[in-house]
């Protein structure tokens, strides 16, 4: 297959960075089909070494972000001699810091998952999520910063998730026809509300693929409404009106990922909680 080559991913951490990076760099190039070999948690010399045995039954270029200074040099020596690039991707981005901030790093590895009060938030917002996802314990959604409101497969879920994954305490309300909300859900004053869209098409399209796989529907919503054009038309037509009413910010999803969603709510989020400030 054209463009396909072994890429190995070392961290000293889970290594969800590095695969972020990985996959934002890769989809620059048209033709690039990776064979990823994942080497995480490698903090020991041992364990360095099962890595380049690895690397050498199977070459091609090394991503990786250890900080600790003798793993470092001793793997890109290894790379050296094997004759594959060997890039240290979080360089660029700590000398700058470094620089700017006038201080030494700390070279600790997995320091960004240390047990601190911003882990504690996480936690507690990916339990938030849990607990008000699709419309549950609407009595205390009014502790959710953000409430996404949206038709069945508009991505409601996942976003919340992501987001609690940055430390949001979001919720979410499906809108489901001859299923009432409370209209109290839709009025509260701290939560920054957001309402989610899609093509009616695509969202047909979304709806029979989940169905296909098992999907159960309300018990309230018949198979040939849920699956129906006309009716999905009609159930996005109610969506963006009541979305209007309210001044809501309504966000498209139609072929977006989670993560370009989730970006242009946290845009909306420092505007709506200045305060909190997200990067």
């Amino acid at each position: 297959m054209e463009g396909r080559f072994f890429l190995h991913l070392v961290s000293d951490a889970t290594g969800t960075t590095l695969h972020g990076v990985a996959r934002a760099c890769l989809a620059q190039f048209e033709v690039a089909a990776p064979i990823e070999k994942f080497w995480n948690f490698i903090r020991t010399e041992e364990q360095l070494e099962q890595v380049i045995e690895g690397i050498a039954e199977a070459p091609g270029p090394v991503l990786f972000t250890l900080v600790e200074k003798d793993l470092r040099r001793k793997l890109r020596d290894a790379c050296t001699k094997l004759q594959v690039p060997a890039v240290p991707v979080l360089d660029p981005v700590l000398r700058g810091l470094s620089v700017y901030l006038g201080q030494a790093t700390k070279d600790k590895p997995g320091g960004q998952y240390e047990l601190n009060a911003a882990y504690f938030e996480r936690i507690d917002a990916v339990d938030f999520a849990i607990h008000h996802d699709d419309g549950q314990h609407l009595e205390t959604i009014d502790d959710a910063e953000v409430i996404l409101v949206g038709a069945s497969r508009t991505s409601k879920t996942p976003t919340c998730f992501y987001l609690a994954n940055r430390g949001i305490k979001a919720a979410n309300i499906p809108l489901v026809p001859g299923v009432p909300v409370p209209p109290e859900a839709f009025e509260h004053k701290g939560p920054l509300y957001v309402g989610l869209v899609e093509t009616p098409e695509r969202l047909v399209e979304l709806r029979r693929n989940r169905l296909k796989s098992g999907e159960t529907l309300d018990a309230k919503v018949s198979d040939s409404k849920y699956l129906a054009l006309d009716a999905v038309e009609d159930e996005i037509r109610k969506a963006r009106k009541l979305f209007s009413t309210h001044g809501w910010p309504v966000i498209d999803v139609t072929r977006r990922s989670v993560e370009e969603t989730s970006a242009e709510i946290m845009i909306l989020f420092n505007r709506h909680h200045p305060e909190r400030m997200l990067i």
